[in-house]
């Protein structure tokens, strides 16, 4: 098992979900999380002042998935979250060594 991460622009959170859904991933957490990469923040202006914003709003999407089926979900990810401009985000893949569903007690591939 491998738990994916992805950090997108909010924006494309609907088409991410869609390309999951097409695949048959029927579940994912979503969180609001701040940060910046290469793009280093940018500026505003809010009531004739221009300032810094250094930390850019994002979406960070979290799912657990079979082994062989990271490189599916991952490149489903990748087509639906670019957009071809710098701070499209990262997707991170880490190994998942068990899983435990609370209300059954199933575990492992069963309880995902």
């Amino acid at each position: 098992m491998r738990k994916i991460e992805a950090i997108i622009k909010p924006f494309k959170l609907e088409a991410v979900k869609e390309a999951l859904t097409v695949i048959g991933i029927t579940g994912m957490t979503v969180s609001e999380v701040k940060g910046y990469g290469r793009q280093k923040g940018h500026k505003e202006m809010y009531r004739g002042a221009e300032y810094n914003v250094d930390f850019n709003p994002k979406l960070k999407i979290e799912l657990v998935v079979a082994a062989e089926l990271v490189e599916r979900v991952v490149e489903s990810i990748r087509k639906a979250a670019n957009s071809e401009k710098i701070g499209d985000g990262k997707i991170f893949i880490l190994p998942v060594e068990d899983v435990l569903r609370v209300r059954t007690g199933e575990r492992g591939r069963a309880a995902i």
